[in-house]
């Protein structure tokens, strides 16, 4: 699943088919075969190189297999078997996408973020009700609406683009899943996880564009695994 996600990120936002195409070599295109594209020990096998070719291949797409397997076990030893673990892969598959997408082309594909409405609200309907899943829609608005401000404000102070669409778009699908204060919670989190790595970025780099949606996917994933409360925030806010 993790090679799938990241084909499915270096893909999507190019517009590229991702699931007729032939898997190849981005270096010499040669289609690869099976033992080729065995996760994480191909990788090892090979030594990083192309077997054809003999180039240094990215090693993004082993990153990602090893971290979609440790997530995937974190969700089931977290949530067993039951619905709450199908929100849970859904957040770890949107997790793996959007930082291959947004890390690459700093693009969070509306497609996705389409596909996981859909995803979260029948899983809320089928488990909780038509009536929550509606609800659950409001809670959305409201957290696209608070990031939408947040961008605002951000543009005024400034003078530029400080938020991608996709980050303030992909908050609607946050509150689809969240309560609204722990959404909230979540945007203060992920820019407290994005503060100490943006700042060695611009140090290393000197780049002022960092890619703020795979912070934002870790700070709800953070809140959800862990299985925070409103009742918990409020009770540190008053501390």
């Amino acid at each position: 699943m993790g090679s799938f996600y990241t084909v499915v990120g270096l893909h999507l936002p190019n517009h590229e088919p991702f699931i007729t195409n032939r898997s190849h070599c981005d270096i010499c295109n040669h289609q690869l075969s099976f033992i080729d594209m065995i996760p994480i020990i191909s990788f090892l096998f090979l030594r990083g190189k192309c077997r054809y070719c003999h180039k240094k291949i990215s090693n993004l797409s082993t990153y990602m297999e090893l971290f979609t397997g440790i997530l995937f076990a974190c969700s089931y030893y977290a949530f067993g078997l039951s619905f709450n673990l199908l929100i849970a892969l859904g957040i770890v598959t949107l997790l793996i996408i959007v930082s291959v997408s947004d890390i690459t082309y700093f693009i969070i594909p509306d497609e996705l973020l389409i596909f996981f409405t859909g995803y979260f609200l029948i899983i809320t309907a089928i488990n909780s009700g038509l009536s929550a899943a509606l609800w659950s829609i409001l809670s959305g608005f409201l957290l696209f609406s608070i990031m939408y401000i947040i961008m605002l404000f951000g543009n005024f102070m400034f003078k530029k683009e400080t938020l991608g669409g996709g980050d303030i778009k992909m908050m609607f699908v946050f509150g689809l899943i969240l309560h609204p204060i722990i959404g909230i919670f979540s945007i203060f989190l992920s820019s407290l996880l994005a503060l100490p790595i943006s700042m060695i970025l611009l140090w290393k780099k000197d780049q002022n564009l960092i890619p703020f949606g795979p912070f934002l996917i870790i700070g709800c994933a953070l809140l959800y695994f862990t299985k925070i409360t409103p009742e918990i925030i409020l009770k540190l806010l008053q501390i």
